[in-house]
């Protein structure tokens, strides 16, 4: 028997051949084992909690092992903050480590010891005493510079604060409709009873008693919510008419989409049964194509676009990665743009415990590295970061999510951006984003047909194939997750931060212009294709083999759509 089971037996008065004393050793041990303790350091931590719950010393049971391991956790939690704290007081902004990150303590990091348990402990400085190289980028990059903004508090959202970004949204989207359909008036009430039809804004929702849990949407699921300025926010149910009409859409798409969340205008009336009835839906606005860019053939470039997992599930080899990395290597693009995410916390080594060194460490060995590597063989190259919420080496796990921490890049070609991104280059608008929304949508989109009327017609016709339509959805509703309020079954994708959703912005207001690259990495079917006046890219995931290329000529005087070219190639 070892030393720690027997001074474990004697602190409890069991013997470990006694079948039903063997798992509460075990368990003590393990606790020992997890938490770097002594068999009296368990014993007299177990004394103080039992003491100061119950004002006597109780008897260590099977049962207050989940107390122990809690109250240990906050020890440690509470240690990890006052070190933080501390050295905030010698800089200007800190943001947490990963040591006080939630999504580190939330892992399943079974028999955790050794080199992960240092990770508890802030990390070191990337790259410490390496003297940064001034570089003279070729590239004409905008992009968003105050982390301050992006660096929220979450978990610290009212309710008041939810509802008045909600109904901000309802609002701006009504104000877009007015200035679009110039013959409607003004909006109704969707609860008040009415004879004539009148036209209402409001956001679809998903009646859940009538429906009952696991059903889509639906005819009969379908409720309306409206904003406090144009329905005092009250929910009404909604029924869509027979013969319904979509005003103002693509022809040829014969149909509009409905999902959670989705905001929507509709032509109709409240007949005083309790419920809106519609009888036409006006399409919302597309955004409208940014203006031609002046023909400069310096303004070429091509990019490079890959999406985590890095990895494959079955080890951390990285391979995919380093094939990408000699592909780079050979072909030296201009721009490098990499989603996350790169160590992901939902791999099963990093929850099982079966690696040999933090979290940031495999992400400078593995990706810091050689990126340094490969910018040393193509130095006027610019590499573009871009987070995922599944990234362990984030301490940000909500969405929209801020950069990576400033420590991993001491370059200046390597440059962090947030989850979701806008930004451009040479004049070209890009937006960015690593959650897998066009996943999100396709669960829980509802195709309603109807009657076209009063159509855009535009050359070539308007794709219309369910891809296409996704990407639309998050183009016309202008939001980088139009999801509301997320579904359960991908609740653990993606940890929505409502009262921050201005972040998901696809453009800073509703009458901008759209990007002229979005980027959605999804699980279907990789794809690239002009979606409205946008391209729109599907690279897929690096551990399915493939990856996407751009290219966009500088010298010509169409619109961007016309002068970029995007496709995608597998690893060879």
């Amino acid at each position: 028997m070892s030393s720690l089971r027997s001074e474990i037996c004697e602190w409890l008065g069991t013997n470990s051949a006694e079948e039903d004393s063997e798992g509460l050793i075990n368990e003590c041990a393990l606790i020992c084992q997890m938490y770097n303790l002594t068999a009296k350091d368990l014993q007299y931590k177990w004394e103080a909690l039992s003491y100061g719950q119950a004002q006597k010393i109780l008897r260590f049971t099977r049962e207050s092992a989940a107390d122990m391991k809690a109250q240990i956790q906050r020890e440690i939690q509470a240690k990890n903050a006052s070190s933080v704290s501390k050295s905030a007081a010698g800089t200007s902004s800190v943001r947490g480590k990963l040591a006080n990150s939630a999504k580190f303590a939330g892992l399943n990091a079974k028999g955790l010891t050794g080199p992960l348990k240092t990770a508890a402990q802030p990390p070191k400085a990337l790259f410490r005493g390496m003297a940064s190289v001034p570089v003279k980028l070729e590239q004409d990059f905008n992009g968003p510079d105050c982390q301050q903004i992006r660096a929220y508090r979450y978990m610290y959202e009212t309710l008041g604060e939810r509802s008045e970004t909600l109904d901000t949204q309802l609002d701006g989207f009504g104000e877009l409709i007015l200035k679009h359909y110039q013959d409607i008036g003004q909006l109704g009430h969707p609860s008040v009873f009415s004879e004539e039809s009148c036209v209402v804004v409001g956001r679809i929702v998903l009646d859940a008693e009538a429906s009952g849990p696991g059903v889509k949407l639906n005819d009969q699921s379908l409720i309306l919510e409206a904003s406090r300025a144009h329905g005092d926010g009250l929910r009404v149910p909604l029924q869509l008419a027979p013969d319904l009409k979509i005003r103002g859409g693509y022809k040829g798409l014969g149909g509009v989409g409905l999902f959670p969340g989705a905001v929507v205008a509709l032509k109709g009336r409240n007949g005083g049964g309790g419920y809106f009835i519609a009888s036409e839906i006006l399409a919302i606005p597309p955004m409208p194509a940014s203006p031609a860019p002046p023909s400069n053939v310096a303004a070429s470039f091509d990019m490079c676009i890959a999406c985590g997992p890095f990895s494959p599930d079955a080890n951390l080899d990285y391979k995919p990665w380093r094939t990408l990395v000699s592909n780079l290597k050979a072909s030296k693009p201009t721009v490098v743009l990499l989603l996350g995410p790169f160590v992901d916390a939902t791999h099963t080594h990093i929850q099982d415990g079966m690696v040999d060194e933090t979290p940031s460490d495999i992400f400078r060995r593995q990706f810091i590295a050689p990126l340094h590597d490969f910018l040393s063989q193509s130095p006027t190259s610019t590499v573009l970061l871009v987070p995922s919420v599944n990234d362990i080496i984030s301490d940000h796990a909500v969405f929209p999510q801020c950069e990576l921490d400033n420590e991993f890049s001491s370059d200046p070609r390597i440059r962090l951006l947030s989850n979701p991104a806008r930004f451009s280059l040479n004049g070209i608008s890009f937006a960015v984003c690593s959650v897998d929304v066009l996943y999100h949508l396709r669960k829980e989109e509802y195709f309603r047909r109807g009657e076209e009327v009063n159509s855009i017609v535009c050359e070539p016709e308007a794709a219309s194939d369910p891809m296409s339509n996704l990407s639309r959805y998050v183009l016309q509703q202008r939001s980088f997750y139009p999801i509301f309020p997320v579904s359960l079954e991908v609740a653990h994708e993606v940890n929505l931060d409502v009262s921050h959703s201005s972040e998901l912005r696809v453009a800073e207001s509703p009458d901008d212009p759209g990007p002229d690259v979005i980027v959605l990495p999804s699980r279907l079917k990789h794809f690239s294709k002009v979606v409205d006046n946008s391209v729109v890219v599907n690279p897929s995931y690096l551990t399915k083999g493939t990856y996407a290329t751009l290219s966009y000529s500088g010298q010509g005087t169409g619109f961007p759509k016309d002068r970029i070219s995007a496709d995608i190639a597998r690893l060879s």
